[in-house]
């Protein structure tokens, strides 16, 4: 990735943050290469997380919605430190399905998909996948509720 469409992602990413309207958030999140669907709804203080070497998708579904203060993780290692040798380095992309509900303050770790009508309560930190229609809450996350629709829920 060239120096250039790093800055430009790393200043758009910190302009959407606290964008005053959510619409202008999506636009600029867009522009800095995240994938974000129709009709979503990001609430202020979205961090991403990221390493600007390479391209590690971040993918949000149509009508997801996520509450403040949401954090999406696509890698964490320890930097410059001397166990980086031996310490996990973890790295994904993070995938939210359409319809997902992300409850505030909510960190989503590396390689995570969150399923089609998932929810995820305030305050959890997501490790592994989300099955759809599954409510999960705690550090780690876990089940707490399965949703059922109705019959004719598309």
């Amino acid at each position: 990735m060239s120096w250039r469409r790093r800055l430009r992602r790393k200043v758009f990413k910190r302009l959407a943050k606290n964008a005053f309207f959510p619409a202008w958030r999506n636009a600029l999140l867009r522009g800095c290469g995240i994938v974000v669907g129709r009709d979503v709804y990001i609430a202020d203080g979205l961090t991403v997380v990221e390493e600007l070497i390479g391209d590690v998708p971040v993918v949000i579904g149509d009508r997801a919605s996520l509450a403040p203060n949401v954090t999406l993780v696509t890698s964490s290692h320890p930097n410059n430190s001397r166990i980086r040798p031996f310490a996990p380095v973890a790295h994904g992309g993070v995938h939210i399905e359409p319809d997902a509900w992300i409850g505030a303050g909510a960190v989503i770790l590396p390689g995570v998909r969150v399923g089609r009508g998932a929810v995820v309560g305030a305050l959890s930190v997501v490790a592994d996948e989300v099955p759809p229609l599954h409510v999960v809450a705690g550090q780690p996350a876990k089940t707490i509720r399965v949703l059922t629709p109705p019959p004719n829920w598309a």
